[in-house]
């Protein structure tokens, strides 16, 4: 880049010599000196700009380097092979003669609709029966196995219920604790055109110290039965739990969605314990910096300093809040993000120096496309990157294989890699909601170029790949002790 200006320059200096030769009249010297010096800033003005842009490509290629190319273990490699998925989706129902004459013609249903009821061949497709359930007490070829979708039992042979929950890893008791929904209950609609839901049971507890077999640890937060005033009361809603350990006041804090049964309330709700079994105890709720909340998630990050992020003004933003130092609550400290982006379902996580978030669309039940966000400041602003979704097929990429993000763990033993958790929600029986768990992996460009992107940071992809079958890689414990 400083040769090509030097040529430039070179250039520049001998036309002007030419010119000074070809003079042959005082009337024409001020004309030709004013060209040259017009020539002079032209070129001048060019060099200064190539100067410019190489230092932005030699700052870009420094940042490439300590942000986007990670070298992921060999023992990772074939959970970054693309692995297509075919299957031949049942016919539409056939509609019922006598029903289309008295009705009327309809459009076909969509293969969502047919997706999300029970009763269809395509939902059955998607939700096996436990026969194929992922089941730590019988050891064979299967240990060790994440299976997506399928149903996956306890350390006592029970589903696990742990829904729109979080992982939590406590140095403490050197394990992982899974919080989340229990939705062990009948499905019902409030009002005929309510939303499925079922009464508030409470919020279970699993620990693991391999992340593949859980121990049962019970309700640590139970529903209130009899109440109807209370926040947790069983014909309100409780969503998304939330815990990380504050290392000021050695309390485990829970964060979590509190609505009633209209979604009207959107509210948080926060609750304490001095155990990471519980119980928790619940202290209140509220609406922060007074704005609507409903999807959320709690993060924690490397300087002990917690944030907030949460759905807000009917989901069409998204809103980051600093937590206190007790984690109880708010500071003044709020950014708007993803203004009219209409996201919800927020996954945060960081590697080195960058912050990045899945996010779902709002609809409702049905799943939908998930986007990935990246940012050099928690608090924004924060850049689309696209769709993480690998492999599958077309129509797994454009529901996050009929999926929700919840929550990504990292996993210490190999930089760059985590695991990506979802629920594959059944709304007409949502006891009966699957998890998909799934590896992500930071790493190389992103492939959808960012908007204004000119001098902007480049950030890493981020990948969730699709497989049937997977595991963890060999040292994915190293650096948890």
């Amino acid at each position: 880049m400083i040769r090509l200006f030097a040529f430039f320059m070179k250039i520049s200096k001998g036309r002007m010599k030419m010119r000074n030769k070809q003079r042959k009249s005082s009337a024409l010297n001020f004309v030709a000196g004013y060209r040259s010096s017009l020539s002079f800033i032209v070129w001048s003005l060019v060099g200064v700009a190539l100067i410019v842009c190489f230092f932005s490509i030699v700052h870009q290629s420094d940042t490439r380097q300590t942000r986007i190319y990670f070298r992921h273990p060999s023992a990772t490699r074939e959970l970054e092979e693309i692995e297509e998925e075919h299957f031949r989706l049942p016919p539409p129902h056939k509609a019922n003669p006598r029903a289309v004459k008295r009705r009327g013609p309809h459009r076909s249903p969509k293969v969502i609709d047919q997706y999300l009821e029970e009763s269809s061949e395509i939902h059955a497709l998607f939700f096996p029966d436990e026969r194929t359930a992922v089941n730590p007490t019988k050891v064979g070829n299967d240990s060790m196995y994440f299976y997506p979708g399928r149903v996956w039992l306890d350390t006592d042979g029970h589903t696990i219920q742990a829904h729109g929950g979080g992982i939590m890893y406590d140095h403490i008791t050197a394990k992982y604790y899974w919080y989340g929904e229990n939705k062990d209950g009948p499905t019902y609609q409030a009002h005929p055109k309510g939303t499925h839901r079922v009464d508030i049971i409470g919020i279970n507890c699993y620990s693991s110290k391999d992340l593949w077999s859980w121990t049962n640890e019970g309700i640590v937060l139970p529903g209130e039965p009899t109440n109807v005033t209370h926040d947790l009361h069983k014909s309100k809603v409780l969503e998304r739990p939330k815990v990380i350990y504050n290392d000021r006041t050695g309390q485990y804090v829970m964060w979590m969605h509190i609505d009633d049964a209209n979604y009207t309330k959107a509210s948080l709700g926060v609750a304490v314990s001095n155990s990471p079994t519980g119980p928790f105890s619940y202290l209140y709720s509220f609406r922060p910096h007074g704005f609507q909340s409903r999807d959320m998630t709690i993060f924690k990050d490397d300087d002990g300093v917690a944030y907030l992020f949460y759905s807000s003004r009917d989901n069409t933003e998204l809103h980051v809040s600093r937590l206190t130092k007790d984690y109880l609550n708010i500071t003044a400290a709020m950014r708007r993000i993803l203004i009219r982006r209409h996201r919800e379902a927020p996954a945060v996580f960081k590697l080195q120096r960058t912050y990045y978030m899945i996010t779902s669309g709002c609809s409702g039940w049905a799943p939908n496309k998930a986007l990935t966000h990246a940012a050099d400041s928690i608090m924004g602003p924060w850049k689309t990157l696209g769709n993480p979704c690998v492999g599958g097929n077309r129509f797994f990429r454009l529901t996050t294989f009929l999926s929700q993000s919840t929550f990504v763990l990292p996993l210490s033993g190999s930089p760059g890699t985590f695991i990506f958790m979802a629920d594959r929600w059944n709304p007409s029986n949502l006891r009966d909601s699957r998890y998909v768990w799934l590896p992500l992996f930071v790493g190389g460009l992103t492939d959808e170029p960012l908007n204004n992107s000119f001098g902007s940071p480049l950030w890493s992809r981020v990948s969730i790949y699709w497989h049937r079958k997977w595991r963890l890689p060999a040292d994915w414990k190293k650096g948890y002790v």
